[in-house]
């Protein structure tokens, strides 16, 4: 049963029923047991007026609240003379027990209420089927109303049922009335506080995918901007290359031609890269890294680019590497990260490090264990950046006040993205060597 609200129906429904069977079972159980109390006080009241009518020739008619049908009356003497009986078939033992009993005579039961006076015994008796029957029908006479309201119980179940629905499916048909393009947040006053969560998390996913496509947007109009550029340059120097006059001029131009591929090659992948990191994409499953290592393997991996350079890459971890005193050493420190996308952040901060530098400069990777985090430290001899500009580094495309620098403006916007992926912050400040300090500080 896929309908919510039969499902509630029902389940609402067979709740109602399940306490008037219970209120109907308690009602019955108590009707009989005040009418037997009632029966027995009839008996008694009967025996107590003809006590009270004394023994004379002829006893009087029994009262007419009495059925002789069903009571039997019978007196006798203490050696046992039958001075009374009502019903000569029906008689009753000789034998009796003071107060109320019950007896079997002529293949029936008897409920019996005997008493003494004067020296005579006055017994007067019911039928326990009678008595039983007439309980019974007295009880079920007070649950018909129960019966008759079961009916009104099920329709008002159901138009409960439909009134609380009804903002789930005011919902639903603001979400069937959005297109692809209607992201929005939904309307969340008058829910009831069960639905509120669901639309909150509706209007949470909606805001994640406006800020995806907004980014999207956003990458694909700088990146076709940006690629304008190195394609129109590749173009005049294949022309340069055709042109060319001598052999050396050709030379020339091939290998401006083969610097131009080169960049527009990287800034392809950065743009992959770029677009692999955005917020809203998901990466490989988290799992333990050891930073150290990565670290150590990032370093190799940049180490061909800081060699044809002559740019020194030094890697220092725990006390060397600025704590404080007291840190333990950051030799192994795992946290939780998606490896690939780790190495790529590594291999970002130190290309361009060593890419920024002058020649003959220095680069150093430091890591260290600070409280509950792990903290990198990338610290380059080069240019560094304005206080005024480290906010604005981290936005696609942005290469500063001196575009002339190599790059593609995305080295730091693939970094940051990568970084919030990770819960981490990046904070940029003055390096000891005189340029850029970029801190990563992961949650271990």
């Amino acid at each position: 049963m896929k309908s919510l609200r039969a499902r509630l129906s029902i389940f609402l429904l067979a709740a109602a029923l399940a306490a008037a069977a219970a209120t109907g079972a308690l009602t019955y159980r108590n009707t009989l047991s005040e009418n037997e109390q009632l029966f027995d006080y009839q008996l008694r009241q009967t025996a107590i007026t003809l006590r009270d009518q004394g023994f004379a020739t002829e006893l009087h008619a029994l009262p007419d609240s009495e059925d002789p049908s069903s009571v039997v009356v019978q007196i006798w003497t203490a050696n046992g003379t039958v001075l009374y009986l009502s019903h000569p078939d029906s008689a009753l033992p000789d034998r009796a027990t003071l107060g109320f009993s019950d007896v079997d005579a002529n293949g029936r039961r008897w409920r019996v209420y005997s008493m003494a006076s004067r020296g005579r015994i006055i017994q007067v008796a019911q039928p326990l089927e009678l008595r039983r029957d007439l309980a019974a029908n007295a009880a079920l006479r007070s649950l018909r109303p129960l019966f008759v309201l079961a009916p009104l119980m099920a329709l008002l179940a159901w138009l409960i049922v439909d009134r609380a629905l009804r903002p789930v499916r005011r919902l639903a048909g603001e979400v069937k009335r959005r297109d692809a393009l209607s992201l929005e947040s939904l309307p969340e006053a008058g829910l009831p506080s069960e639905i509120e969560p669901l639309a909150h998390a509706l209007n949470a996913l909606l805001a994640r995918l406006k800020l995806a496509f907004d980014s999207q947007r956003a990458f694909v109009a700088d990146a076709a901007h940006e690629l304008r550029s190195p394609l129109t340059a590749l173009r005049l120097q294949l022309q340069l290359l055709e042109r060319a006059a001598d052999e050396a001029a050709r030379r020339d131009a091939a290998a401006r031609l083969k610097e131009g591929v080169e960049r527009a090659t990287r800034l392809i992948e950065q743009l992959l890269l770029a677009a692999r990191t955005a917020p809203g994409e998901s990466g490989h499953a988290p799992r333990q890294i050891d930073l150290a290592e990565a670290v150590r393997l990032a370093i190799a991996e940049a180490w061909p680019l800081a060699e044809a350079r002559r740019i020194d890459i030094a890697f220092e971890t725990g006390e060397a590497a600025g704590t404080e005193p007291g840190d333990q050493d950051a030799g192994a420190l795992l946290i939780s990260a998606d490896g690939e996308a780790l190495r790529i952040l590594l291999r970002n901060l130190l290309d361009n490090a060593i890419r920024y530098t002058p020649e003959g400069g220095h680069v150093a990777a430091g890591l260290r264990r600070d409280g509950n985090a792990a903290v990198l430290a990338i610290d380059d001899s080069g240019p560094g950046i304005a206080p005024a500009e480290r906010e604005r580094v981290f936005q696609r495309f942005y290469r500063g006040d001196n575009p002339s620098q190599p790059g593609s403006g995305l080295g730091l916007a693939i970094v940051a993205n990568i970084a919030a992926r990770h819960g981490a912050t990046i904070t940029l400040s003055d390096s000891p060597l005189g340029g850029l300090r970029v801190e990563v500080r992961f949650p271990a």
